[in-house]
């Protein structure tokens, strides 16, 4: 990137024209992709902050009101408005990628490589922090769903915990879609984990129109619950 300043990430609407003058809705690769570009660029961004020895929030006027002589400050304030732009342009663009994602999810359809991994850490509207640099960027996340909860025990660990048959799991501690084994490393996590809280994070239909929604939950695995097994409800496999 030879000018940090100049935009190499056009901003906008995530859509293209099309031959016939109609807008075009990005895929969900094409979605991925402008997302890691919108994220490189903010992390460059970020060093050039770094290289100056600020954040978004250092002060760069004296006490008394006047430019500090110590910093190039028109380079600075260049970098930090170029920042604010490609955030709110990556803010709408998470959007559009998460609404896409969780249609995936809804009709089924399997997503490619590069599309899962791109949704595992998008920047969110709060990505520009007061740190430089690296600290830029904050994560959260977005996984694809490995296992469906298929039925759940009343008055169940699972129960109590909120889940609910149909729930579609994205995380259970730290086994995800990429490392679950066929549900085997579920398994593990619940015997290690007896009596102790476990995050579990599913993906919910919350409205008539079929919109999924990110739920966490805190599940405790119990042998005494009264019932079989440590968690009173059935997971199969995605």
């Amino acid at each position: 990137m030879d000018d940090l300043h100049a935009p190499t990430v056009a901003s906008g609407p995530t859509s293209y024209a099309a031959a016939n003058g109609t807008e075009r809705e990005l895929s969900l690769s094409e979605l991925s992709t402008k997302k890691e570009n919108l994220e490189a660029e903010l992390s460059a961004l970020g060093s050039v902050l770094e290289s100056h020895g600020v954040d978004m929030r250092t002060p760069l006027l004296t006490p008394d009101g006047f430019p500090r002589a110590d910093l190039d400050i028109a380079q600075i304030r260049t970098t930090r408005a170029r920042i604010i732009r490609l955030k709110n342009d990556h803010k709408a663009l998470m959007a559009k990628l998460e609404t896409a994602v969780h249609k995936a999810f809804a009709e089924g359809k399997p997503l490619a490589n590069g599309a899962a991994s791109a949704t595992r850490a998008p920047v969110t509207q709060n990505s520009i922090s007061s740190g430089a640099g690296s600290s830029v960027l904050r994560s959260s996340v977005i996984e694809p769903p490995f296992a469906r909860v298929n039925s759940v025990v009343p008055g169940s660990p699972a129960d109590q915990a909120g889940l609910m048959s149909g729930d579609k799991v994205t995380s259970f501690g730290s086994i995800n879609w990429t490392n679950h084994e066929r549900l085997s490393r579920v398994a593990q996590v619940v015997q290690q984990n007896e009596n102790r809280a476990i995050l579990v994070k599913v993906l919910r239909d919350t409205s008539m129109q079929a919109a999924l929604s990110t739920t966490e939950l805190s599940l405790t695995p119990r042998h005494n619950w009264g019932g079989r097994g440590s968690l009173g409800c059935h997971l199969v496999p995605l």
